[in-house]
């Protein structure tokens, strides 16, 4: 399947025009149980994600890559991965390093989709009371509360 600029329905993401490091979908925190379960490869190698939603992520890149760059992300425990382009958006320092803020700038439809699939297994799995699929969709897809 070919790639495409992701654009605002469904699995794919939108971006606020004149906020483009905002985030506009909620975004999750990239761990389960207190340990990392979402990873993406890039030129720094393998490095576990702060976080991740529809429209991005967040990393501790040693060094943030210049302009739009290839990632891949994987997801603990399974052989899937998501292939795309992405480009860093901010930096924030902290204790360990810089996060790094990445906006993806191209996923195919069909990474789109498994991307959030991915998101809406990881809220299912990570809430502290019953949720169904629909509502865990819903959750994936919705504004972002921070």
């Amino acid at each position: 399947m070919s790639d495409e600029s992701i654009g605002g329905d469904g699995a794919t993401a939108a971006v606020e025009v004149g906020n483009a490091d905002r985030r506009v979908r909620q975004r999750f925190v990239a761990r389960r149980h207190g340990r990392p379960c979402f990873w993406v490869l890039a030129d720094s190698g393998r490095l576990a994600l702060n976080d991740l939603s529809l429209e991005g992520f967040s990393a501790p890149f040693p060094q943030p890559p210049h302009g739009e760059f290839e990632v891949v992300l994987q997801r603990e425990g399974v052989p899937d991965e998501i292939r795309g382009r992405a480009t860093v958006v901010n930096q924030v320092p902290g204790p360990a390093g810089a996060a790094v803020g990445c906006r993806f700038s191209r996923l195919s439809a069909e990474d789109a989709e498994r991307l959030q699939e991915w998101l809406v297994a990881h809220v299912i799995m990570s809430a502290t009371v019953r949720i169904t699929e629909k509502d865990a969709l819903a959750i994936v897809q919705g504004r972002s509360l921070v």
